[in-house]
């Protein structure tokens, strides 16, 4: 029997937020508008909004694919087009997705990019697929290369070559493309807007320290973080959203209520969970259903952070348009160093008041799983809470072992049961 899921305004809000930027982009060449595909690490939204231009996602349209399991069907049509099984899944589900038609989430064909706008930020891969997208559509491509923080900050001269980039490379292709000229106050309307959706964005995943959380910071954030990491940061849609999504959930945390989920409330909270890594889309609701069955709750997540680290303090300023852009693409969490991700997810641990955490490391994608056993074992010894590891991937259904990961899962929380009841396990679920 199908639980009664509850749906609350925001959640409707965000449906018909979506549901009407696909409507423009299925009539984007009729009405004249142009069309950017660009990546959601990094993006430029507020930019591309300045030129009046249609921003399209290819790594949403996958994961879009894989909740709505058409993913593997895509991957396999690019495999049989020469594409290799150890290639990103995100890259073969978008290409594969394209030689089927280019049907986006909503059953409406996606338009073909005016405009290809990679901002290199961390994932080596983006590069490659923009060459294969590139090699199909024929259209120009902006490239703005965005230095590593191998040292965990931005130096000024960083900020300085990206800014010069969005001057000389970026900038002039919109104004090509669009035949319109640069609006540098627009820019800073549409900076503002986005500063006061990060102030209540960040105001909802802090709720998690409360307990119990009245959210689920990863299987929940994916939602919350949607308007805000993709075509919306900027807008007063957006704005909105957020206003009534902060609402919401200080409402929850009134009442003591806990998160919602697909198979209702979880209101007895009993273990509080970091997570590292993406989800895996495929099976999306069977997955958070393992977290579900135990009450478990995940108060902070990496994920939720890969489109800007906005609870590390960044807001964009819109008194210095370029130089918060270059901050922005510097700081987002797949251009961090290994270090500075430790000291994140300790971090959420000590001030999340966390049992443990968890890793899901993604076959595909080498942004999120290099390094993370490392990071498994110095976060354990930083926190002296235990960590636990399992290995799924982004929208290949093949690499989800549901019975496997279920058992590592229940192993684990039986360890972080028996340490609250004071009779430590022998050894560690990692």
């Amino acid at each position: 029997m199908k639980a009664n899921i509850v749906k609350e305004a925001s959640m409707q809000r965000q449906k018909d937020m979506i549901a009407a930027h696909f409507e423009l982009l299925a009539r984007a060449h009729e009405t004249g508008r142009k069309v950017v595909y660009t990546f959601v690490p990094g993006n430029l939204t507020e930019l591309m909004l300045a030129f009046d231009t249609l921003p399209v996602h290819p790594e949403i349209n996958a994961l879009q694919a894989g909740m709505r399991k058409q993913s593997a069907g895509y991957i396999a049509e690019a495999e049989r087009a020469g594409h290799s099984e150890d290639v990103c899944t995100y890259v073969k589900c978008d290409i594969g997705m394209m030689m089927k038609g280019n049907i986006g989430p909503t059953g409406q064909k996606l338009p073909e990019p005016d405009l290809l706008l990679l901002s290199y930020t961390g994932c080596f891969t983006f590069m490659k697929w923009f060459e294969l997208l590139r090699e199909q559509y024929e259209c120009p491509v902006a490239m703005l290369h965005v230095p590593y923080q191998s040292t965990g900050r931005a130096e000024p001269a960083m900020i300085e070559y990206v800014v010069k980039q969005l001057r000389t490379e970026v900038i002039p292709k919109l104004e090509a493309v669009t035949g319109k000229a640069f609006d540098e106050d627009l820019l800073r309307t549409l900076l503002g807007n986005s500063v006061l959706a990060e102030d209540d964005l960040v105001h909802v995943l802090e709720s998690a320290k409360h307990r119990p959380s009245p959210i689920d910071a990863y299987f929940g954030g994916v939602y919350y973080i949607g308007p805000l990491f993709t075509a919306f940061r900027g807008t007063p849609e957006a704005v909105e959203y957020y206003r009534m999504l902060r609402e919401e959930v200080d409402a929850r945390q009134a009442q003591g209520l806990g998160p919602i989920t697909p198979e209702g409330p979880i209101d007895d909270e009993r273990f509080r969970i970091v997570v590292e890594g993406p989800p895996n889309w495929t099976h999306f609701r069977e997955f958070w259903k393992m977290f579900y069955d135990e009450r478990a709750v995940i108060v902070a997540s990496t994920y939720t952070k890969v489109g800007g680290v906005y609870d590390r303090g960044f807001r964009h300023d819109p008194e210095r348009p370029l130089e918060t852009l270059a901050e922005y693409c510097l700081g987002c969490y797949t251009n961090l160093d290994l270090a500075t991700r430790v000291e994140m997810i300790v971090g959420y641990i000590e001030d999340y008041d966390a049992d443990g955490f968890l890793i899901n490391s993604i076959k595909s994608c080498n942004s999120f799983s290099a390094g993370q056993l490392v990071m498994l074992r110095a976060i354990e010894e930083r926190t002296g809470r235990p960590g636990c590891f399992i290995e799924t991937d982004l929208v290949d259904p093949r690499y989800f072992s549901a019975s496997n990961i279920k058992n590592r899962l229940e192993s684990y929380f039986q360890m972080l049961a028996q340490k609250q009841t004071g009779h430590e396990p022998v050894e560690a679920a990692s």
